[in-house]
């Protein structure tokens, strides 16, 4: 009996150690504002055409689904893999729309964008990142982007 009761106890303080931890989180100060510069910057990092510029946007362990493709990229590499590809064309993002969302060190950006090329072709698409406030610095954490759909579905 005794040792349920200790292993009872021992478990109740493993799950009460994150809530603490939680609770003693410092919360980075940002604004909807502040999240929709993070969006600038990295259409700022598109304008460099350097892939690895883009790629410095992401967490290391980010996620990106990505418009013009349909592999997911999970590691720096293959996230710097599509962009060389996709930076060939020119590619400049404009938001059509937008909701964000902030919570603790973490925040989402969801909406609509178009993506307008060098030879003057444009692709609508949605889009969602989620972002971390990690060591001081906003990366994007995952980021899901697909070209909107040619017909959509009346519901």
């Amino acid at each position: 009996m005794r040792f349920v009761i200790a292993a009872t106890l021992a478990f109740a303080v493993v799950q009460a150690q994150p809530a603490a931890a939680a609770s003693s989180q410092t919360c980075a100060v940002v604004s909807e504002a502040d999240i929709a510069e993070l969006f600038d910057r990295w259409n700022d990092s598109l304008a460099t055409l350097k892939a690895t510029e883009v790629a410095k946007n992401y967490a290391d362990d980010a996620i990106l689904l990505p418009t013009l493709s349909n592999k997911p990229r999970l590691t720096q590499a293959e996230r710097i893999d599509y962009f060389e590809h996709f930076l060939q064309n020119h590619p400049r993002g404009k938001v059509d729309s937008r909701v964000i969302r902030i919570g603790c060190n973490s925040a989402v950006d969801a909406g609509t964008y178009t993506f307008t090329f060098k030879d003057g072709s444009q692709v609508p698409a949605r889009y969602t990142y989620t972002y971390e406030y990690k060591n001081g610095t906003w990366l994007i954490s995952s980021h899901h982007s697909s070209m909107m759909p040619e017909k959509a579905l009346a519901h």
